[in-house]
């Protein structure tokens, strides 16, 4: 899954810093954060661990692998925040804005657990709204593009986004198959968290 959701999938605002540092620290880093940061961590790990292994998202690599193959993963991370963008039983439009400005405002006011690199990722992310932007086809088409731009292996210039579009339908279905497991799975890792304090 994508920023979106990860962020969504957080039940306090600590999780949501430990959700999107996961991917800009090394695993003996995670101890020297506080707690709440660190159930994040464990949270973003879980997510990414079931949603590897579900076979909806097994499904959805197919409209990707013919152009990118081991990397279509990562085009279907992307592409799952469009459709939790667009989900009216999780949010209105509204909400997910109110959500986005919540989740800048938190990580903003825990900048001193922040890499540098993030700390500069996370100005672009808030200038372009782009929590808020995923549910627009330019928001994912820009965030495909970033994955093509960071991949070492693949063609600047794949059709990745035009494959979107052609399977957004299909696409919507894994998405249907794939996210309401998911949200029971995390609220009982989450009770799981819990129950170990």
């Amino acid at each position: 899954m994508n920023y979106l959701a990860h962020s969504f999938l957080s039940f306090t605002d600590g999780q949501i810093v430990g959700q999107f540092l996961e991917d800009f620290i090394r695993n003996k880093e995670r101890f020297s954060f506080p707690k709440d940061i660190q159930e994040g961590i464990t949270m973003h790990r879980a997510i990414d661990t079931f949603t590897d292994s579900h076979p909806a998202i097994h499904e959805a690599k197919k409209a990707f692998a013919p152009l990118v193959r081991l990397y279509s993963g990562a085009f279907v991370d992307v592409a799952m925040d469009y459709f939790v963008a667009h989900d009216l039983s999780l949010n209105t439009p509204a909400q997910w804005k109110e959500h986005s400005l919540h989740v800048y405002s938190v990580l903003n006011a825990n900048k001193e657990w922040l890499p540098e690199n993030f700390k500069t990722m996370l100005i672009k992310m808030e200038q372009d709204d782009w929590l808020y932007n995923y549910r627009e086809d330019w928001g994912i088409k820009f965030s495909i593009q970033n994955v093509l731009n960071k991949a070492k292996y693949l063609d600047k210039d794949i059709p990745v986004f035009e494959a979107f579009l052609e399977n957004k339908n299909f696409l919507q279905q894994c998405y249907n198959d794939f996210f309401p497991d998911l949200m029971t799975h995390v609220k009982s890792i989450n009770t799981s968290i819990q129950l170990k304090d």
